[in-house]
This record gives C-alpha cells, sequence and structure tokens, in this order.
C-alpha cells in the first residue's frame, strides 16, 4: 500500500518477518483503518465544543484547544501552499518545548507529513546525519536555535522556516500564517501510516530511525496513563522531558490530550521553576528524571504542591533513596517506570495498587514481559537476564535490518536491560547490558552500587562505571558528587570503601573514586557514562 506521495518512511520499514509480535483483539487498542491521529487528539475537542478549554500554558502564555487548533491548521496550509510539501516528507522541529512546537508537531502531521523531533542541543554534525539519514526536506526552527541547523549541508534539506518559541518576535512561519484560513482538510492517512520518526541516540555513523504509526499516537495513551494515572479533564500535566524524547512527547502532548486535559510547557524547567509552576497553576501529574526528583525535593519544603496527585519516573532507574526521601517529604510515591523510543514508552511501570518499592513494577495493559538467557531461553525465576517486551507497539528501524534483527528475537523486543523476575511476577532492574561489570569472576550491577553509596550522607550523586584491569579483568570505578566538596582526598575515599564494604558485600565495593563538580548528563536526565569510562580510563 502506498501511504504517501514521497513513501520513503514505509518503503524502509523492516519486513514484517522481522518485526516483533504485536499484541491484538483487545478493542481498547484497535483503531480505524483510516486514522490521522491529530483528529482525536486535537480536533475532537472542537466538535465536541471544548474548544474554548485549556491545551497549553506557559509562564507567559495560555492556548486554548481552539487557538492551538486554528494555529495548527495554518501551519498545514503554509506547508502545502508555500513550501513545495508533499504527503510524506520528513520535517524537522527544533526547538525548546513551547507552544509553538506543538503546533508545528500538529501541523505537520495533520498536512501528512511525518515528524522528526529533535533535542535542542544537537549540534550542526549531529543534524546533519539526521537530515541526511531521514532525508529531511522541511524544518522548523526556533530562531534561537537556527544558527546550527543553517549551518548543515544536506541535499535534501530544502526549507528551514524559522519561528518564535517566545511568540514577541515574529519570525517567517508567523509571518506567512497571517493570512492563511484557519481550517484544513486532514491529510487522510491510515492507521498504520508512520507519523513519526525517532532518532535513539546520536547520530554518529548509522543512527537507529524508529518509526510510529498514526495508531501507535493513539494506543499508548489506553496504556500507561490509563493504567497509573486514571487521568481526566481536569488534570493540568506537567515535566522536564524534552518533547523531542517520546517519554515527553507522551507525558506533555499525547496524554493530557487525548484525555482532554491540559499541559504546562517550560523550555528550562529549573527545579524552584517546576515548584512554582505546581504551586501556581495547579499542577497535578508531573514526569521528570530521577535526578531532577532528587533535586525537586530539596526544595519542596518551601512550595505548596497540595494539587499535586501523580510522578513519574523515568529515563534512567530510580534510586530508592530518591523515592523514599520524596515520599518522606511530600507523602507522595514517586511512580517508576522503563520505556523506549523503540517501544515509543513506558511499558513496565506500577500504579497506587501494585506499587513494591524498588521494583520497576509490572507490565501495563498492553503489554508482556519475560527474562531470557543469552539464548532467548526463558529465565528461571529470581535470576538475572535480558529483558524481552512485546505488546501494542513495537521496534520498526527504518533502513537498518541489522540492527533490527539485534533488537528483535522470536518476536520479542530485546531492550538491552538487564532485569530479574520474582515469584509475583514484578521487575527488578539490574543493570543496562553494557553496565555489568564483571569483576574477578563476579558479576557486579552499576546500579547496585550506586544504590548503596546513595545511602552515604556525604554523597550527593554518583554513577558507577566499569574500566579495564589487568588482574581482575574489570575494577569498580565510583564518579561521586559531594555535597561538600572540600572532603574530596584519599582518606575520605578509604572511608568510603570502609562504610561501603561494612554495609554490603565487600566484593562490590568501589576500589576507584573519582570526584567531580557534576555528573555528565544529557537533557533528558540520563548520565552519560561513556564520558565517564573515558575519564576515568585517561
Amino acid at each position: 500500500m502506498k501511504h504517501y506521495d514521497d513513501n520513503f518512511a514505509h518503503d524502509n520499514l523492516p519486513p514484517l518477518d522481522l518485526q516483533p509480535n504485536y499484541i491484538t483483539g483487545n478493542s481498547d487498542f484497535e483503531f480505524a483503518e483510516n486514522l490521522n491521529c491529530v483528529e482525536y487528539l486535537l480536533d475532537r475537542h472542537i466538535k465536541e465544543g471544548n474548544g474554548n478549554a485549556i491545551a497549553m500554558q506557559t509562564f507567559d502564555s495560555t492556548w486554548t484547544y481552539n487557538d492551538l487548533y486554528e494555529k495548527a491548521n495554518q501551519i498545514a496550509n503554509v506547508l502545502v501552499d508555500d513550501l513545495s510539501f508533499v504527503s510524506g516528507n520528513r520535517v524537522l522541529i527544533r526547538s525548546a518545548n513551547n507552544l509553538m512546537y506543538v503546533a508545528c508537531w500538529f501541523g505537520i502531521l495533520k498536512a501528512g507529513g511525518i515528524a522528526v523531533a529533535t533535542m535542542p542541543l544537537l549540534r550542526e554534525k549531529e543534524l546533519t546525519v539526521i537530515a541526511d539519514n531521514a532525508k529531511i526536506s522541511h524544518a522548523f526552527c526556533d530562531y534561537r536555535l537556527e544558527d546550527e541547523l543553517l549551518a548543515v549541508k544536506s541535499s535534501y534539506l530544502k526549507h528551514i522556516v524559522s519561528f518564535d518559541g517566545t511568540e514577541k518576535n515574529p519570525k517567517k512561519l508567523e509571518t506567512l500564517i497571517v493570512n492563511k484560513p484557519t481550517t484544513f482538510k486532514n491529510y487522510p492517512a491510515k492507521s498504520d501510516s508512520v507519523a513519526i520518526i525517532g532518532f535513539t541516540s546520536g547520530t554518529t555513523g548509522k543512527p537507529k530511525m524508529t518509526a510510529h504509526y498514526h495508531k501507535d499516537m493513539l494506543a499508548i495513551c489506553e496504556a500507561f496513563p490509563k493504567y497509573s494515572l486514571q487521568p481526566n479533564a481536569k488534570d493540568v500535566f506537567i515535566g522536564s522531558p524534552p518533547l523531542g524524547f517520546t517519554f515527553g512527547l507522551g507525558g506533555l502532548v499525547l496524554f493530557p490530550f487525548y484525555y482532554g486535559a491540559s499541559s504546562f510547557l517550560m523550555e528550562k524547567p529549573s527545579a524552584d521553576d517546576m515548584l512554582k509552576a505546581i504551586q501556581d497553576y495547579k499542577i497535578t501529574i508531573c514526569f521528570t528524571a530521577p535526578t531532577a526528583w532528587r533535586i525537586l525535593t530539596t526544595k519542596v519544603a518551601d512550595y505548596n504542591i497540595a494539587s499535586l496527585r501523580k510522578c513519574v519516573s523515568a529515563g534512567e532507574t530510580l534510586p530508592e533513596k530518591v523515592w523514599d526521601d520524596w515520599y518522606n517529604a511530600t507523602g507522595l510515591k514517586i511512580i517508576d517506570g522503563i520505556g523506549a523510543t523503540e517501544l515509543l514508552h513506558i511499558f513496565i511501570s506500577s500504579n497506587e495498587d501494585t506499587m513494591r518499592k524498588g521494583a520497576t513494577g509490572l507490565p501495563i495493559r498492553g503489554y508482556e514481559a519475560k527474562i531470557v538467557d543469552a539464548q532467548g531461553n526463558n529465565a528461571p525465576v529470581g535470576e538475572e537476564g535480558r529483558l524481552a517486551v512485546r505488546g501494542i507497539t513495537g521496534c520498526k528501524y527504518l533502513a537498518n535490518e541489522e540492527r533490527q534483527q539485534k533488537y528483535v528475537e522470536n518476536g520479542w523486543n530485546i531492550t538491552g536491560d538487564v532485569f530479574r523476575k520474582d515469584e509475583d511476577g514484578y521487575y527488578w532492574f539490574v543493570a543496562r547490558g553494557d553496565d555489568m561489570i564483571i569483576s574477578s569472576g563476579y558479576n557486579i550491577s552499576a546500579i547496585e552500587v550506586e544504590n548503596v553509596l546513595l545511602m552515604h550522607d556525604a554523597v550527593e550523586e554518583c554513577a558507577v562505571t566499569g574500566i579495564p584491569d589487568e588482574d581482575r579483568g574489570m575494577l569498580v570505578c565510583a564518579h561521586i558528587v559531594l555535597k561538600d566538596k572540600s572532603k574530596a582526598s584519599d582518606s575520605f575515599t578509604k572511608e568510603i570503601q570502609d562504610w561501603f564494604k561494612a554495609s554490603a558485600a565487600p566484593y562490590k565495593y568501589p576500589r576507584k573514586v573519582c570526584y567531580l563538580d557534576a555528573l555528565p548528563k544529557t537533557e533528558t536526565g540520563k548520565i552519560q557514562r561513556f564520558k565517564l569510562k573515558n575519564t576515568a580510563q585517561a
């Protein structure tokens, strides 16, 4: 079936025999064959008479659903009328989280385009790789970030249209939409037409482009939020993840709009600004990463967050100490979860009734999981192994069959994480596959060592990596940020090591300790362990 005039995405999907098996048969996850997801996420609210309801807010602006609807329609008209756009073209968005970003995202899908959202911190080299590999023809870019994009030398990128995310200085896009109609006939997409392409990790060499369908945008809204959040139209969502990260797209756009709720967006979500927004705008649901929950805990006493009812953590595993400290400070339980760009959003998590502290949780509605060994056999209960998942969404790498064959085995998505499953069916995170440290024959989880170190009163943050060692194979190396950085010394290292050996299995103790002013992190809050490994070995 030809879905678009420019059928690049569909022509490069992996063949069906290399795709995972999908769970079917539940009417909650079944959608009409003719489906443009924008019609349910946005247009429906206008048709049902709720256009004046608030859709999005910032500290400076408020847009109703009707405001967003009209702006998205105007942007779709610009694409079709002024920019030589044809259906199926890939359109890149480069911006921090703001209202115009969301309008562009909806406008692209309305016109029959495929949205390629990117992280604001990407630079010219990375953007070039994205443009070349996804054959990006158009880009909408906040003018404050356009220098790096304008430097991209790609034969595919023909149209770069700037806008102002602050809404104060009209740029090319604002000028183009002034006289455009506020109505638009949405492109007649199919439920299995590609809606977005997500890039899973940077972008050197051949990147991993994951495709997701229009039906996937809606299906995940019936999964995690219904299982863990029970959202309604009165909810107000907030979060720190960039919209270029599917964790952020789901938590700040798809979920709130699916349920007719609203979203509060911040370009630079500091802890104080997040807490002020929760207090002043009566936020009810918050998405952020474990590192941010830790910082929020230290400041929460200065704000009234009584409106907050659900707290979600993903991106990295949630240390028990962070969970305990937040709960002791607020009485709120953080919902941990694991997701992947390949599966679009969270697939193992918990809710108020099923939560077990320290565990990632249970497979949510729409998904199932198991632990397998290196040969793909089911691992015994309690034994560590590779996490395998399948469900309503799954990995569809574009133009990368070699990587597709590694990620999908026997119909299951192999996420690259090491987990164990207990006798009650709960899944416990052990490590990323490449974060297991094998030292003198012992398998040591970097995450487990970190959880112990975080219990020390002097430790602010830490990350653990393995470094090569001639005698032991690998050594456990702890990269520590101290609350009082003046304490860093050889004698203090000995104190921490002795404390660790008295608190946990001695063979796991960090034989090398490096003190840092801050841990290197991505914009999504993930610790960049490869940088730490390079530093430790230098």
